[in-house]
C-alpha cells in the first residue's frame, strides 16, 4: 500500500550532486596516485571521508522520505518508487544516477589497484633495503622459478 499523503516529496537530487562530486574526487585521487603525490592523496582521503558521510546522510534522508510514502526504506523501495512515477525524466535521472554510482565504484576499484601496486612496490623496496630481497622471492634474477633447496623439516634416516 502506497501512501502519497506525505508533505515531503521523495528526491534523490542531493544524492546525485554528491555522487557527481565523488566521481570528480575519485578522478582527482587517481591522478594523485599516478603521480605518487602522497600529500595530495592524504588530503583527498580526508575530503573523501567527509563526502561519503554526507552521501550516507542524504541516502538516509531519502530512505525516510520513501518510508513516509509507504515504500521500503532501501534501494529496492527507491526503484519501486521510481517505477510509480509518471514523469519519464525521473526514470531517466534515476538511471543516470545508477550509472554515476557504477562509475564511482569502478573508479574506487581502480584506485584500490593503484594503491595496492604502490604498496607492493614500497614493500619490495623495503625488503631490498633490509637485505631481504631474495628471502621470499619465488623467481630468480633471470625470471625463472627458483628451485627450493633441501628442507630441514624432513626425517633423517
Amino acid at each position: 500500500m502506497v501512501n502519497t499523503s506525505s508533505n515531503q516529496p521523495v528526491s534523490f537530487s542531493q544524492d546525485t550532486q554528491l555522487v557527481a562530486e565523488l566521481v570528480a574526487l575519485l578522478e582527482r585521487e587517481q591522478a594523485h596516485l599516478v603521480k605518487a603525490d602522497v600529500a595530495a592523496i592524504e588530503a583527498v582521503l580526508e575530503e573523501k571521508s567527509l563526502l561519503l558521510q554526507r552521501l550516507n546522510l542524504a541516502a538516509k534522508s531519502r530512505y525516510q522520505q520513501l518510508q513516509a510514502h509507504g515504500f521500503q526504506s532501501n534501494e529496492a523501495g527507491m526503484t519501486a518508487w521510481v517505477e510509480t512515477q509518471a514523469k519519464k525524466e525521473i526514470k531517466a535521472a534515476w538511471m543516470q544516477f545508477q550509472k554515476s554510482l557504477a562509475q564511482a565504484k569502478e573508479l574506487n576499484r581502480l584506485n584500490g589497484v593503484l594503491i595496492s601496486k604502490h604498496f607492493n612496490r614500497n614493500q619490495e623496496l623495503l625488503n631490498h633495503l633490509q637485505g631481504n630481497n631474495d628471502a621470499n622471492s619465488v623467481y630468480g634474477p633471470d625470471g625463472q622459478a627458483k628451485p627450493k633447496g633441501p628442507s630441514r623439516s624432513g626425517l633423517i634416516v
